[in-house]
């Protein structure tokens, strides 16, 4: 009943919202009201006003983030975003993914997986952060990129560019 319950607030809190521009001001009320219904939220969050969030009982959001235009998060898990991560136009971030069962994957099972995106992290314009994935501390996810789950996070490195479809390291920014 409570996700139902925060489903309806943040089809509000859009509703109510979304004829007011994207100035500071109002995009940080925007997400002190979505942050009622988090597990966790910082100060100075930041949601545009065409953002979409679901799920907003399974968010943990840190201090000085900022959620862009057209910006889409399916949260039936957890998803962490920590400080001062910035997600930019046209993303998507979903925590379910789909299985084949019978030959279709309409009625088969949907299983869930978190997902992080540490301190400082940027995911730039049109990019899907999909279940299970991580991105490092100070990394940017490029332009276009599909992030996955990466079986050892040790790959994964600090302060790096990471790109494409699977997302794969590119360089390092230090």
């Amino acid at each position: 009943m409570k996700h139902k319950l925060l489903l309806l607030y943040s089809w509000f809190v859009r509703t109510l919202l979304i004829w007011l521009p994207d100035v500071p001001f109002i995009m940080r009320f925007r997400g002190w009201l979505y942050g009622l219904g988090m597990k966790s939220c910082g100060k100075n969050f930041q949601v545009a006003h065409s953002a979409s969030l679901q799920g907003v009982e399974n968010f943990i959001v840190g201090r000085n983030a900022y959620l862009a235009n057209q910006v889409i998060v399916l949260a039936s898990t957890t998803i962490q975003i920590e400080d001062e991560v910035m997600i930019a136009p046209n993303s998507v971030l979903v925590t379910g993914n789909h299985t084949l069962h019978n030959g279709t994957f309409r009625y088969a099972s949907a299983p869930a997986s978190s997902i992080c995106l540490r301190k400082g992290a940027w995911v730039a314009a049109n990019c899907t952060v999909l279940a299970g994935a991580i991105l490092p501390e100070g990394s940017v996810l490029s332009a276009n990129s599909c992030l996955h789950s990466m079986k050892v996070e040790m790959k994964m490195q600090k302060y790096s560019l990471y790109g494409g479809n699977p997302a794969r390291f590119i360089k390092s920014i230090l």
